[in-house]
């Protein structure tokens, strides 16, 4: 709670949404492991998502546009029940770099949030992006 006795998740955008995305991603990591490629553990989301019956959109395209014109195209690994974008990483650590481009996915898909799980580590990374 706040100094003014509010909740923090009543202002946190999507925050049970985060949450489950989160709690599945540890699942995930607990069945799989860490180390693998990315699109594993892209693709176990999505499942887990899909068997919860929560909406999942993988790899869907998005135009990249300047001066009105398309310069290329952006596909998110996951959007979760249009509204959260999910990135699967399996980097050294979470940095700016990632963190850049998440706001950039997050202005080209006009969403607010977007999570960042890292699965290289046996202790599973993430961060929450808010744009």
């Amino acid at each position: 709670m706040d100094t003014n006795g509010h909740e923090f998740k009543e202002e946190l955008l999507h925050y049970d949404l985060v949450f489950r995305v989160v709690g599945y991603a540890f699942e995930v990591i607990k069945e799989l492991g860490h180390g693998l490629h990315e699109k594993p553990y892209e693709n176990a989301l999505g499942l887990a998502f899909q068997d919860a019956g929560i909406a999942v959109q993988q790899q869907a395209v998005f135009p990249i546009v300047f001066k009105s014109r398309q310069v290329g195209e952006y596909v998110p690994d996951l959007i979760i029940d249009s509204a959260v974008i999910v990135d699967t990483k399996v980097i050294d650590r979470i940095t700016d770099h990632e963190r850049g481009q998440m706001l950039n996915y997050l202005r080209i898909t006009s969403l607010r949030v977007g999570l960042i799980i890292n699965f290289k580590r046996a202790k599973l990374e993430w961060e929450r992006v808010v744009l």
